[in-house]
């Protein structure tokens, strides 16, 4: 039986992750023949694939993908080199900017957002179509110092409109 308080982003949440699990298990590639990373050996719950759009020149980006892989993501890396068009065509605001961009679920998550409120917007919706860890603070996930420095950050939610609101602290 379906619950009548389940959201749309729910249902369409869960299609996805039925209708894209189908497929890459049969194939182990993207719809664009990309190969693309597997689950992690830990047993973690299938996820749909994340793409992440990346500047060539940023190495922070793979650690911040390896991270998405051990919480049981399988990603897609590509290669942007007009990454400031490509937050446009995806609605970041300008100031949220980070290094890379990634796509999950209809949503939109730019720099290094912790992965556990990245997975609290897909399950349980809101206003925002995205959140963003702006600049590349220290100590976020894949930008950790070896000496343990964090830097103070704010997860930033954003709507379509461009308003912001911060979703959690960092």
């Amino acid at each position: 039986m379906i619950r009548s308080d389940l959201s749309r982003r729910h249902l369409v949440f869960g299609l996805a992750v039925t209708g894209v699990f189908g497929l890459a298990a049969c194939s182990g590639k993207s719809e664009a023949g990309q190969q693309t990373s597997g689950l992690s050996g830990d047993g973690a719950a299938a996820q749909p694939i994340m793409t992440v759009y990346r500047d060539p020149n940023c190495p922070c980006c793979e650690d911040w993908v390896r991270i998405a892989e051990r919480e049981g993501f399988s990603v897609r890396m590509i290669e942007d080199p007009d990454m400031p068009a490509r937050k446009r065509a995806l609605g970041v605001p300008a100031q949220l900017a980070s290094c890379h961009t990634a796509q999950l679920a209809g949503l939109v998550f730019e720099g290094h957002v912790p992965i556990a409120h990245l997975k609290r917007l897909v399950a349980d919706g809101g206003p925002f179509i995205g959140l963003a860890v702006p600049g590349m603070p220290r100590g976020s996930p894949g930008m950790e110092m070896p000496d343990g420095a964090k830097d103070p950050f704010d997860v930033i939610g954003f709507d379509r409109n461009g308003r912001t609101e911060v979703f959690a602290r960092g």
